[in-house]
């Protein structure tokens, strides 16, 4: 979850190297570092705890210039942040190391360490690695050597880059469960933990896999397997332009993307053939899978796992599809019953959360007649091992909060029903219906956009407040529980959501006059019995927040504030919906002073399990 931007070059690479740091923060930003070799071998360091920002005015202040070096953000998972603990750790003033994962069995090989005469100052499981790369160049291995046999030493997950003043002009790096990619330049080459922290110095890419060493010079580059075989491992493209990851006139990155999401649920749209959709959106072999579904079985994590909850709705009632929704961490260890004709579908953001990706690759021999992912990042992990693939058209989201992410999944679950529906259930005219209201889907979320300024108001009622409750029937459950988990991540309320019916269940007894409770009320089948449990709160003195239907016939009064929702195919409810709840969640954390776009003790890419 951390952030890794490595370079060997011709030329002076610290700029490349903060500039790469900076468009990784939002993978790790506890505290940052930066090593370089200079013309002279000597080794300069950086550390700094805190945001990327403090790493270059020491910089500034006391500047290192250098062609060769690594640089890393962090987000702790051994040792709490600090100077010390920050990356790159250091052996011997010869060799430096950045990590991104987590090291199983540090423990032991921290005590054969001490044992051997080390000093170990930090409490990360990162510095056991750099010191057995030491141990390795002190009898003579070269830097690949060394990292070829450390590497087989090393239980866990890593991405890992090193580089030794006594090979001045190389950086070696390796991955396992965690992501490594090479930008290939001409006369200089680089590593990074995600492409776009290289986009600014190059557009051809390597990305790695699982096991693989890399040897980068100015000159040259080489892929190893892990028994030291040569391997070719093909150079992508990447056309796009460089997708700019400024806020404009926004205050944050996180409204930018709330106001960016119309454009995105458009782009991915049409990125499946608009209103002429079909299965060739989901790759070349579609077709012949989705003849053999006879259920689907979705895991996710986080945001992606809500996502998930609202297709299983359309996947039953609109595809007649069975599904089963489970969170990726807790299916990757169940024992499991195989269901004939299941369809894996995994559903990721990034396309590297490490409990999705082992979940997938812990999958049984013929467990899955496939595997689908639906991911926001082309070449990651996911996508380059499952059957199928579906790109959202999300563009590069930086906040921590998923919005526009979460949104365009919607969109792509509900593409997969319409798909998997002309098999089954679902009459053309009925499809029909569908494409023309995601077709128009854009035009509805400006519409709640404009809502802004009333959601904003409605924001204050929150700010003195330390628990809030979010309720919704069927569809507009999960929507409610990711309502809940915005406001959690980045105001620090403590946030829960229940099904509406559950109320009398348990929760009810936490409603009183320092409660607010949110309601999810579109105008649907449900909407009678959700106003039978809202009356419940009420008469306990709860302060209730409702975002409703024009139609829902619901009116404000002492304890009921009501914002009327625009009204829309009932489809799209899910997504407008969340919409509105991502701008109350913006807007209370905003009055609170928090970190908006990095909330404390959160990443972007959990990577890590």
């Amino acid at each position: 979850m951390c952030g890794i931007v490595a370079a060997a070059a011709r030329r002076e690479v610290s700029e490349i190297l903060l500039e790469g740091l900076r468009r990784l923060e939002y993978r790790g930003y506890d505290s940052a570092g930066l090593a370089l070799i200079d013309n002279e071998r000597n080794l300069h360091l950086h550390k700094r705890q805190g945001k990327v920002s403090e790493l270059e005015q020491a910089q500034q202040l006391q500047p290192y210039f250098g062609c060769t070096g690594i640089a890393h953000t962090r987000w702790a998972t051994h040792g709490e942040p600090s100077g010390v603990n920050a990356h790159p750790h250091v052996s011997g003033q010869r060799v430096a190391l950045v990590h991104n994962g987590i090291i199983e069995n540090h423990q032991v090989l921290r005590e054969e360490l001490l044992q051997a005469g080390y000093q170990l100052h930090s409490a990360t499981d990162t510095e056991v690695v750099v010191h057995l790369l030491h141990q390795q160049l002190q009898v003579g291995a070269s830097l690949c050597e060394a990292m070829q046999r450390v590497v087989q030493r090393l239980e866990g997950a890593y991405a890992l880059a090193a580089i030794d003043v006594e090979h001045p002009d190389c950086v070696v790096g390796a991955r396992r469960g965690s992501p490594l990619v090479v930008g290939v330049g001409i006369g200089e080459n680089f590593l990074a933990s995600d492409q776009m922290a290289l986009r600014q110095v190059t557009d051809r890419f390597i990305y790695l896999e699982e096991g693989d060493l890399v040897e980068i010079t100015p000159a040259s580059l080489q892929v190893f397997a892990a028994d030291g075989t040569l391997l070719e491992r093909r150079v992508t493209r990447i056309d796009e332009a460089v997708e700019a990851v400024d806020m404009g006139d926004f205050d944050h990155y996180m409204i930018k993307e709330i106001y960016e999401q119309p454009r995105a649920l458009a782009a991915t749209f049409a990125a499946a053939g608009g209103r002429s959709i079909g299965d060739h959106c989901f790759g070349a072999n579609a077709a012949a899978v989705f003849d053999q579904v006879k259920a689907i079985q979705i895991v996710a994590c986080g945001t992606s796992f809500h996502a998930g909850m609202v297709a299983r709705y359309w996947l039953e009632e609109l595809a007649g599809v069975p599904c089963e929704v489970e969170v990726a961490s807790e299916f990757r260890y169940r024992k499991r019953v195989p269901h004939q004709g299941t369809l894996l579908v995994a559903v990721s953001q990034s396309g590297e959360t490490a409990d999705t990706l082992a979940a997938l690759r812990n999958a049984k021999p013929g467990e899955f007649i496939g595997s689908l992912v639906i991911a926001n990042v082309d070449n990651s992990s996911l996508v380059r091992e499952c059957d199928l693939v579906f790109l959202t058209r999300a563009g590069t989201e930086i906040g921590v909060a998923s919005t526009k992410a979460f949104t365009t999944q919607l969109v792509a679950l509900l593409l997969l029903t319409i798909a998997l529906g002309r098999r089954r259930s679902l009459p053309q005219e009925r499809r029909e219906q569908l494409v023309s209201a995601l077709h128009k889907l854009p035009d509805y979320v400006q519409q709640t956009l404009e809502l802004d300024a009333a959601i904003r108001q409605l924001s204050h009622a929150f700010i003195p407040k330390h628990h809030a409750l979010f309720l919704g029937r069927g569809i507009h459950y999960p929507i409610a529980m990711e309502g809940a988990l915005k406001l959690k991540e980045i105001s620090y309320i403590h946030a829960e959501a229940y099904p509406a019916g559950e109320l009398k269940h348990g929760p009810l007894a936490l409603v009183d006059d320092d409660m607010p409770v949110v309601a999810v009320a579109p105008s649907d089948e449900l909407l009678e019995k959700l106003k039978s449990n809202l009356e419940e709160v009420r008469s306990r003195g709860g302060q209730l927040f409702v975002f409703a239907d024009r139609a829902a016939g619901f009116a404000d009064d002492a304890r009921v504030r009501v914002l009327p929702m625009p009204h829309c195919p009932e489809v799209l409810k899910p997504v407008i919906y969340t919409v509105a709840l991502q701008l109350l969640a913006y807007h209370v954390a905003v009055q609170k002073g928090t970190d908006v776009d990095k909330p404390r003790n959160l990443a972007k890419s959990v990577t890590v399990e």
